[in-house]
Protein backbone atom coordinates (compact mmCIF):
# COMPACT_ATOMS: atom_id res chain seq x y z
CA UNK A 1 0.00 0.00 0.00
CA UNK A 2 0.89 3.21 -0.74
CA UNK A 3 1.18 6.09 1.97
CA UNK A 4 -0.41 9.01 0.78
CA UNK A 5 -0.30 12.84 2.57
CA UNK A 6 -2.65 15.69 1.02
CA UNK A 7 -2.20 18.84 2.16
CA UNK A 8 -5.06 21.49 1.65
CA UNK A 9 -7.38 24.77 2.90
CA UNK A 10 -10.46 26.02 3.36
CA UNK A 11 -11.97 29.41 3.79
CA UNK A 12 -15.15 30.19 5.55
CA UNK A 13 -16.65 34.20 5.80
CA UNK A 14 -17.77 34.21 9.17
CA UNK A 15 -19.72 37.02 11.45
CA UNK A 16 -18.81 38.36 14.46
CA UNK A 17 -18.90 35.54 17.29
CA UNK A 18 -19.83 33.36 18.35
CA UNK A 19 -20.29 32.14 14.74
CA UNK A 20 -20.41 28.50 14.22
CA UNK A 21 -19.99 26.71 11.10
CA UNK A 22 -20.74 23.53 9.49
CA UNK A 23 -17.04 22.10 7.60
CA UNK A 24 -18.43 18.70 6.95
CA UNK A 25 -19.63 18.41 3.47
CA UNK A 26 -16.51 20.48 2.33
CA UNK A 27 -13.99 18.08 4.61
CA UNK A 28 -15.69 15.07 2.71
CA UNK A 29 -15.52 16.11 -0.61
CA UNK A 30 -11.79 16.74 0.17
CA UNK A 31 -11.58 12.82 1.68
CA UNK A 32 -13.23 11.63 -1.03
CA UNK A 33 -11.28 13.52 -3.39
CA UNK A 34 -8.19 12.24 -2.19
CA UNK A 35 -9.07 8.61 -2.55
CA UNK A 36 -7.46 7.65 0.70
CA UNK A 37 -9.06 4.78 2.04
CA UNK A 38 -7.82 4.42 5.55
CA UNK A 39 -6.16 7.13 7.60
CA UNK A 40 -6.60 10.27 9.60
CA UNK A 41 -7.53 13.81 8.46
CA UNK A 42 -6.23 16.48 10.98
CA UNK A 43 -8.06 20.04 10.86
CA UNK A 44 -6.04 23.38 12.05
CA UNK A 45 -8.08 26.71 12.25
CA UNK A 46 -5.54 29.48 11.55
CA UNK A 47 -5.47 32.29 14.10
CA UNK A 48 -6.12 32.53 17.69
CA UNK A 49 -9.85 33.69 17.88
CA UNK A 50 -11.21 29.98 16.16
CA UNK A 51 -11.84 26.81 17.07
CA UNK A 52 -12.78 23.72 15.34
CA UNK A 53 -14.59 20.63 17.52
CA UNK A 54 -18.01 18.54 16.24
CA UNK A 55 -21.65 18.78 17.06
CA UNK A 56 -24.76 18.22 15.88
CA UNK A 57 -25.18 21.07 13.86
CA UNK A 58 -28.87 21.79 14.42
CA UNK A 59 -30.25 25.19 15.18
CA UNK A 60 -30.72 24.54 19.09
CA UNK A 61 -27.75 22.65 19.63
CA UNK A 62 -25.92 25.04 17.82
CA UNK A 63 -27.50 28.10 19.97
CA UNK A 64 -26.68 26.33 23.25
CA UNK A 65 -23.16 25.96 22.50
CA UNK A 66 -23.28 29.55 21.61
CA UNK A 67 -24.16 30.38 24.89
CA UNK A 68 -22.06 28.23 26.59
CA UNK A 69 -18.89 29.96 25.06
CA UNK A 70 -20.97 33.13 26.18
CA UNK A 71 -21.11 31.98 29.65
CA UNK A 72 -17.44 30.05 29.73
CA UNK A 73 -15.78 33.42 28.94
CA UNK A 74 -18.44 35.93 28.80
CA UNK A 75 -17.61 39.72 26.67
CA UNK A 76 -17.50 42.52 28.98
CA UNK A 77 -15.45 41.12 31.87
CA UNK A 78 -12.24 42.82 32.24
CA UNK A 79 -9.12 40.94 30.68
CA UNK A 80 -5.61 41.58 30.59
CA UNK A 81 -5.62 41.68 26.89
CA UNK A 82 -7.47 44.35 26.71
CA UNK A 83 -4.72 47.06 28.53
CA UNK A 84 -2.35 46.10 25.72
CA UNK A 85 -4.33 45.93 22.79
CA UNK A 86 -7.71 47.78 23.07
CA UNK A 87 -9.18 45.70 20.58
CA UNK A 88 -12.06 44.58 23.08
CA UNK A 89 -11.31 40.95 21.79
CA UNK A 90 -9.92 39.37 25.06
CA UNK A 91 -13.33 37.24 25.38
CA UNK A 92 -12.28 35.72 21.86
CA UNK A 93 -9.18 34.64 22.99
CA UNK A 94 -9.64 32.78 25.96
CA UNK A 95 -12.73 31.13 24.64
CA UNK A 96 -10.79 29.80 21.67
CA UNK A 97 -8.06 28.83 23.82
CA UNK A 98 -10.68 26.89 25.78
CA UNK A 99 -12.19 25.31 22.76
CA UNK A 100 -8.69 24.81 20.89
CA UNK A 101 -7.84 24.98 17.16
CA UNK A 102 -7.68 21.50 15.94
CA UNK A 103 -9.19 18.20 15.45
CA UNK A 104 -8.57 15.14 14.56
CA UNK A 105 -10.92 12.88 12.43
CA UNK A 106 -10.26 8.88 11.91
CA UNK A 107 -11.30 7.38 8.33
CA UNK A 108 -12.04 4.27 7.87
CA UNK A 109 -13.30 2.36 4.11
CA UNK A 110 -13.22 6.03 2.81
CA UNK A 111 -15.60 7.61 5.35
CA UNK A 112 -15.46 9.95 7.97
CA UNK A 113 -15.64 8.28 11.34
CA UNK A 114 -18.58 10.76 12.76
CA UNK A 115 -21.68 9.45 13.81
CA UNK A 116 -24.63 9.93 12.44
CA UNK A 117 -25.70 13.54 14.37
CA UNK A 118 -21.68 14.58 14.71
CA UNK A 119 -20.27 17.41 12.23
CA UNK A 120 -17.32 19.01 11.74
CA UNK A 121 -17.82 22.65 12.57
CA UNK A 122 -15.52 25.76 12.63
CA UNK A 123 -15.82 28.49 15.43
CA UNK A 124 -15.32 32.48 15.16
CA UNK A 125 -14.65 34.03 18.58
CA UNK A 126 -13.83 37.17 17.51
CA UNK A 127 -15.91 40.72 18.01
CA UNK A 128 -15.63 41.14 13.88
CA UNK A 129 -16.42 39.17 10.99
CA UNK A 130 -13.49 37.14 10.01
CA UNK A 131 -12.38 35.05 7.13
CA UNK A 132 -11.32 31.69 8.75
CA UNK A 133 -8.54 29.51 7.04
CA UNK A 134 -8.80 25.86 7.94
CA UNK A 135 -5.46 23.98 7.21
CA UNK A 136 -5.91 20.01 6.27
CA UNK A 137 -3.99 17.82 6.08
CA UNK A 138 -5.18 13.86 5.37
CA UNK A 139 -2.72 11.20 5.82
CA UNK A 140 -3.37 7.36 5.05
CA UNK A 141 -3.30 5.08 2.31
CA UNK A 142 -5.65 4.29 -0.61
Amino acid sequence: MENIIVTSLIKKTMKIGPDIQDLTLEVSALLEESRIRQGVIHLNVIGSTGSLTTIEFESGVVQDLKDAIERMAPRGLEYKHELAWHDGNGHSHVQAALMGPSISICVKDGKLQLGTWQQVVVINHDNKPRQRKIAITLIGTR
